[in-house]
């Protein structure tokens, strides 16, 4: 029989994975793809619109400069990793070995995936946070991990330790835990990741812990890295990036501080996928790891006054806010303006209002659990929060 006149036997087989079938495209990105075709003013997406400190941009320049412009070491320039262990000692009081305990990524973002490919085996589960920042749930299905959301709880989100308890099994390989939190600017407490670390002996679970947001703590939270919880150095793997602390969010330089064999395998993971991070991005990056203590302080009163510009704008909007202690993002409820969910009237924010924000519902597995909220970031210029203030005004409370 002639090959081409037979029915291929793939011919119904589906053209994509079924793991993308599982999660859409990024919700905050979409709304920054709509506050630009509405001329919207954007505080969805959380990337400053200031510029990055001067002395970064020039170590940036130098490192071109200088021919810093081909493949930097798989995991990372080593005075990158030197000055992240210099820094994490510094500020969280953890020695880390920068030979064998670091790998420079390219953002956090890959420095989660990188992660969770490394240590996932089908099967496994992982305990995330809700609200949680929307990639972790595509990380744990793209890395095979089946997740087990627990929820945090307004006013304060704080979790129920027996919902947190009954999440961890056998099957539990590890916990996500982002502090200081997107969306919700919660910022753990000691207690709170003590709790964590009987779970995690308990069940032999490491703590994945997002930290990206470590410098921007407000009304006297302190961030503490899990990794300086006693017994938690050696099964905490600690992601952290340049984005935000210097306001470099598209350099894309992140990395993951973990134990040595750990390490090793996200090392592995990290070079199939990406090679390395941007070689002159990463000497920037070193030079910023060593500004002193005042450029951390000035940037917690820089963004609490922000915060606090924010909080006043939308509460006088009509908006119920939750005060973050932490990060730059005001979760609010919307319950006052009476529309059907948070979609509806995110949408109507940014077509007619003329300001962008994220539908709570992507921070949640359920939409239903996030109908009732908007996320607003606060990383903006005056000018920036001016124009969000006047154009608000047009909104109203249902009667």
């Amino acid at each position: 029989m002639n090959p081409a006149k037979q029915a291929p036997a793939t011919a119904a087989r589906s053209a994509l994975s079924r793991k993308a079938e599982q999660f859409t495209e990024s919700v905050i990105r979409e709304m920054t793809r709509l506050a630009l075709r509405h001329g919207a003013v954007n505080l969805s997406q959380g990337f400053p619109d200031f510029p990055a400190p001067a002395e970064i941009k020039n170590a940036a320049r130098e490192a071109i400069a200088r021919d810093i412009n081909q493949y930097a070491i798989t995991w990372g320039a080593k005075t990158l990793r030197d000055a992240i262990a210099k820094k994490f000692e510094r500020t969280q009081g953890v020695s880390v070995d920068p030979e064998r305990e670091i790998t420079v990524c390219c953002g956090a973002t890959e420095a989660m995936i990188s992660t969770m490919l490394a240590i996932i085996n089908p099967g496994d589960e992982v305990v995330v946070f809700e609200p949680f920042y929307e990639n972790y749930g595509p990380d744990a299905i793209l890395s095979g991990a089946t997740p087990r959301f627990v929820k945090l709880h307004p006013p304060e989100w704080s979790f129920d330790p027996e919902e947190l308890a009954a999440a961890f099994g056998p099957a539990t390989k590890a916990i996500i835990l982002n502090t200081p939190n997107n969306p919700t600017g919660k910022v753990f407490r000691r207690e709170e990741l003590e709790a964590i670390r009987v779970l995690c002996a308990h069940w032999g679970a490491v703590a994945i812990t997002d930290e990206i947001y470590e410098h921007m703590v407000y009304d006297g939270a302190q961030h503490i890295s899990p990794a300086a919880i006693e017994g938690m150095r050696e099964r905490t793997i600690t992601i952290n990036a340049l984005s935000k602390t210097y306001s470099v969010t598209g350099w894309r330089v992140g990395w993951a501080i973990a134990p040595p064999e750990i390490t090793s395998a996200i090392r592995k993971v990290h070079d199939f996928l990406t090679v390395g991070a941007s070689a002159p991005l990463q000497e920037a990056g070193a030079a910023a790891l060593q500004f002193p203590a005042e450029y951390y302080e000035q940037l917690a009163r820089a963004y609490l006054s922000r915060r606090d510009r924010l909080l006043a704008i939308l509460t006088e909007a009509g908006f119920r806010c939750f005060t973050p202690r932490g990060a730059y993002y005001i979760m609010t409820d919307i319950s006052a303006f009476g529309f059907p969910d948070d979609v509806a009237f995110a949408k109507y924010l940014v077509q007619e209002i003329g300001v962008a924000a994220v539908p709570g519902s992507s921070f949640y597995r359920d939409p239903a659990d996030g109908r009732n909220y908007l996320r607003f970031t606060f990383c903006k210029t005056d000018k920036t929060l001016d124009a969000a203030a006047e154009r608000l005004t047009k909104l109203r409370p249902a009667r």
